[in-house]
């Protein structure tokens, strides 16, 4: 079996609005609730207590108004956040749960399709428990053999509402078998997303910088209204400016994700070996280079996340080369390595071989040829 979500735009009346609303609102306090339970017993008698959501709808009877299956999702989440905290096995543990704030937390909540309580109903709507219909763009629709599983609701910034349906269905065997020699290797760039061993560009939008002037003209209407102090009671007129604000800060998402999305699937489509870098991009964004915004303006992260999942349906190959493989450094005609390639500032490699090329280009290349290497290493040792 295998799972896919589906985003949908959902438009909801002014009183489904106040639903939703208020199931965030629950959701949050019941969360809260249950953590501060459990920290409570936990000093009592040296354990965390198994807490419910049912355990509060006597003190607080508004919970019954909202989905059950919301609050019980809530607990079961409140559960992995413990799992992930004290599990053993795990080399990287989470931080401690912490309380939902009620400005900052995320307002989002997920429900489950029990006896057909969330479907899609004449490519319209979508049907959601204690809401009932509520009118959707069905962009996509499911193939009749994909069953409903869950749907989980969520409010953007800029006052959008959104439902991620996560549909399960029989996983068909993909027959294809993929061309080892149809390989590609990307080099990160900081201006132009990425550079291929064949010295293409991916991308030479920075949709942060194109609005920036846009985003700073609103965000200086906003400075000047009351409600932008701390402590002070926010105006309408604030929130309708903020509202503006994280509308444009929405379109610049949307933008990013929408080119990303398009160039992930033409590599896919066109490539079936894509070699890359493991990259901490929060890292090199913060390492002073001055180019923290160029950065995270990209989207390369997401990039490789989107180029992953679409290879791997495709029955294609995506490789990681380690991070510390000096691919900037060595030369890819003779294999001499050059650490006065460091810097930066070096923006061609020059060898005694006679190879003058772009860095990037030639980094590119090392990272093709390193990936195609552990791809023979990995296929091999799988067919030993």
């Amino acid at each position: 079996m295998a799972n896919k979500a589906i985003k949908y735009r959902i438009y909801p009346t002014t009183e489904r609005r106040v639903m939703f609303t208020k199931t965030f609102g629950c959701c949050r306090k019941v969360y809260n609730l249950m953590l501060a339970d459990k920290i409570e017993g936990y000093k009592a008698t040296g354990k965390f207590p198994t807490v419910t959501p049912a355990k509060y709808k006597e003190d607080y009877p508004y919970l019954k108004e909202v989905d059950s299956l919301a609050l019980a999702n809530k607990q079961m989440d409140l559960q992995a956040a413990f799992r992930n905290r004290f599990n053993k096995k795990r080399k990287k543990k989470s931080e401690f749960p912490k309380f939902k704030s009620a400005k900052h937390s995320r307002k989002s909540y997920t429900t489950n399709n029990q006896n057909g309580t969330v479907a899609i109903i004449n490519n319209k709507y979508i049907k959601l428990p204690k809401i009932g219909k509520v009118k959707a763009v069905i962009h996509r629709i499911p193939n009749d053999n994909w069953t409903v599983k869950s749907a989980t609701i969520s409010l953007a910034s800029d006052g959008k509402y959104y439902a991620s349906v996560l549909f399960e269905f029989d996983e068909i065997e993909n027959t294809y078998i993929a061309d080892k020699t149809n390989a590609i290797g990307l080099d990160y760039a900081s201006n132009g997303l990425y550079v291929d061993n064949n010295g293409n560009v991916g991308t030479n939008h920075k949709y942060y910088r194109e609005s920036y002037d846009k985003l700073a003209k609103e965000q200086r209407k906003l400075s000047r209204m009351q409600g932008s102090k701390k402590n002070e009671d926010k105006s309408n007129n604030y929130i309708k400016q903020l509202h503006k604000v994280n509308k444009i800060h929405r379109h610049i998402a949307n933008q990013r994700l929408d080119n990303l999305h398009k160039i992930s699937t033409e590599i896919a489509n066109q490539y079936d070996v894509v070699c890359v870098e493991t990259l901490n991009m929060k890292a090199i964004a913060n390492k002073k280079f001055g180019n923290g915004k160029a950065t995270m303006d990209n989207g390369y992260g997401m990039l490789l996340s989107m180029l992953e999942y679409k290879l791997s349906d495709r029955n294609k190959y995506f490789v990681k080369v380690d991070k510390w493989f000096p691919s900037s450094q060595i030369c890819h005609c003779c294999g001499t390595r050059h650490p006065e390639m460091k810097d930066l500032a070096n923006r061609k490699m020059i060898c005694d071989c006679g190879l003058i090329m772009n860095r990037d280009q030639n980094a590119a290349i090392n990272i093709l040829n390193e990936g195609l290497r552990l791809l023979t290493e990995r296929l091999l040792s799988e067919a030993a």
